[in-house]
């Protein structure tokens, strides 16, 4: 049984990662930083219904808090499967967008990356196997209007996961990020009404968190030994 860690794992798209990844057999490791509730929850579910997991609550943004928790963790279990979900949308345009809206997307998915995975690494280079897989958006492909630090975030984390691909590639560890278009969520029902969805997406539908959960799936099993540093979007054609 391989520790994979979710952050961001009380979300709709990281419930249905940390669920489909207990039911691949791993021991699922939630991450929430305010939901704990929410975290504690569906580690529940994932236990009662014959999977393996726990809640644990960190700050992403604080490094210390992180290597603090992650290092305890890792005194007991190597963690093998990295899924970095956690983000948040602080949305204006760059000329009305305070510091703060910048400092705090960037924090928790750029900066929330290297706190994350930074700890975890020497250990899971001595199992001599690992998946890093970190969640992107099609905003850090094509950019979008007002979210250019959302954006900056996504787009850095691809030039990351590509650096650590080849570090790590003679260990047996992969990294690659995974770019989702319009999936659907609470949040995007707001903004992605039907009609608006039939006009961007070639499928002229929204993705499920679903299918985002086999794909990462897919990138943490042994088949995928031979696909790093890659950044594959699941968007229903739109790019």
């Amino acid at each position: 049984m391989k520790y994979a860690l979710v952050t961001g794992g009380s979300g709709e798209i990281g419930q249905a990662i940390c669920q489909r990844l207990a039911e691949d057999g791993h021991h699922v490791i939630v991450h929430a930083n305010q939901n704990l509730d929410r975290a504690e929850m569906l580690a529940r579910q994932i236990t009662e219904t014959g999977g393996s997991a726990e809640a644990m609550q960190f700050d992403l943004t604080d490094f210390e808090q992180t290597s603090s928790q992650l290092s305890q963790l890792t005194q007991k279990h190597s963690i093998q499967i990295l899924v970095h979900n956690a983000g948040i949308h602080q949305d204006a345009p760059l000329a009305g967008m305070t510091k703060t809206q910048w400092d705090d997307v960037v924090n928790v998915s750029l900066h929330g990356f290297y706190n994350v995975t930074q700890p975890i690494l020497l250990p899971m280079m001595k199992t001599r196997w690992g998946r890093v897989i970190a969640m992107s958006s099609i905003a850090g492909i094509t950019g979008n209007r007002g979210q250019a630090n959302y954006a900056a975030a996504k787009a850095g984390l691809s030039g990351a996961c590509k650096s650590l691909s080849i570090e790590l590639a003679s260990r047996g560890i992969t990294a690659n990020v995974v770019s989702p278009g319009i999936i659907k969520t609470a949040m995007s029902e707001d903004s992605f009404p039907a009609e608006k969805i039939r006009q961007l997406v070639p499928m002229q539908r929204a993705g499920e968190a679903s299918e985002v959960a086999s794909l990462v799936s897919f990138l943490a099993s042994d088949e995928a030994a031979y696909i790093s540093g890659q950044v594959i979007s699941i968007n229903g054609g739109m790019v």
